[in-house]
Order: structure tokens, then C-alpha cells, then sequence
């Protein structure tokens, strides 16, 4: 190959490697862009959470998050199947609020972000271990040495958006003090 051949195929590779590496960064910028403005304008919504474990010796210090409402958004077919639908096209459970933003039912659930009237439209999770749909993250992780701060977690504090897309941004208490840390 001459010279002049391999110089051109040296700086199309550059280009396609450079082109490749700020496409990459500009995808990771727009997620980072996406999360940054459902912290900032999403909807507070808080989730009662049900027990479990706090702890993993493999990831550290986090709590195992459950919710005491994903007992209602389970039909029965999920609760009896042993094989999980996921993918399916999105589902929503529409929960109904009180004063405090606490959510205090399901309401329904549906296939539109949109919900009806006087509730909140949450997109539900495909379930990691099981087939059973999830409100939320299955995980809080928090700084080695301050479980002790956690163990009165009775809220997971959700923002929301208006697809119902939520993102957990910390735990709260029995009166919604917030436990913890928080870089909010």
C-alpha cells in the first residue's frame, strides 16, 4: 500500500475514533442532562417501604428497598407465573396522594403516562429477581459506617416526572425528616 494510501486510512480511522468517542460522551451528557432536570423539576412523591435486610457484605452498606403498595400492582398471573412477561409495552400504577404527598393507594393501572384525575402516574419496573413489577429501586447504598442513620427509613422519597419516570433521592422517617446525607 503506498504511503500516501496509508496515511489517508490513518486519519479516517482518527476521525472515526474521535466521532465515536464524542457521540459516546454526548449520549452520557444527555442522560446526565435528563436525571439532573427530574431531580430539579420532577414531582416529590413518597413511597411507604416495607422491611427487609439492610445489609451485603458483597456491595456494602445499602438498604434493600420494598414497598408496601407494590402488593396491589401485581396481577394474578404475575403472582402465579413462574416465567416473567418482561419486556412488555410500559405499564403505569396510578397512585393516589395525600396532603403530604405520601402515596396512600393504587388507584389503577394503565398503559398511558397520563393519569386520571387527582393521582400520579408511576412507570413501573420489570422486577430483578422476580417477575413482579416494582414501584422503585430495589437499593438505597449509602456511605460505609452509617447504617445506624437508616434504620428508621419508613419513606422512600421519589421525583417524579410527567412520562412517570422516578428517581429515588433519599429516605425518609416516620415524620418525613430526612434520613442521612442528602446532596440535594
Amino acid at each position: 500500500m503506498p504511503a500516501a494510501q496509508t496515511a489517508s486510512h490513518a486519519r479516517t480511522l482518527r476521525a472515526a475514533l474521535a466521532l465515536s468517542i464524542a457521540l459516546v460522551l454526548g449520549l452520557a451528557a444527555w442522560s446526565v442532562l435528563g436525571f439532573e432536570t427530574l431531580l430539579r423539576q420532577g414531582r416529590t412523591v413518597y413511597l411507604e417501604l416495607a422491611p427487609v435486610d439492610p445489609r451485603s457484605l458483597m456491595q456494602g452498606d445499602y438498604m434493600a428497598l420494598s414497598y408496601q403498595l407494590e402488593r396491589e400492582i401485581a396481577t394474578p398471573q404475575e403472582l402465579q407465573s413462574s416465567q416473567p412477561d418482561w419486556p412488555t409495552p410500559p405499564r403505569y400504577a396510578y397512585l393516589s396522594l395525600d396532603g403530604q404527598q405520601r402515596a396512600t393507594a393504587v388507584h389503577s393501572l394503565g398503559m398511558q403516562p397520563t393519569p386520571p384525575a387527582g393521582t400520579i402516574a408511576l412507570r413501573l419496573r420489570p422486577g430483578e429477581m422476580s417477575h413482579i413489577p416494582r414501584l422503585g429501586p430495589n437499593a438505597f447504598f449509602f456511605q460505609e459506617g452509617t447504617a445506624k442513620q437508616y434504620d428508621f427509613a419508613r419513606w422512600g422519597e421519589m421525583r417524579v416526572d410527567a412520562q412517570g419516570r422516578a428517581l429515588l433521592v433519599g429516605l425518609r422517617d416516620e415524620q418525613l425528616r430526612l434520613l442521612g446525607e442528602n446532596r440535594l
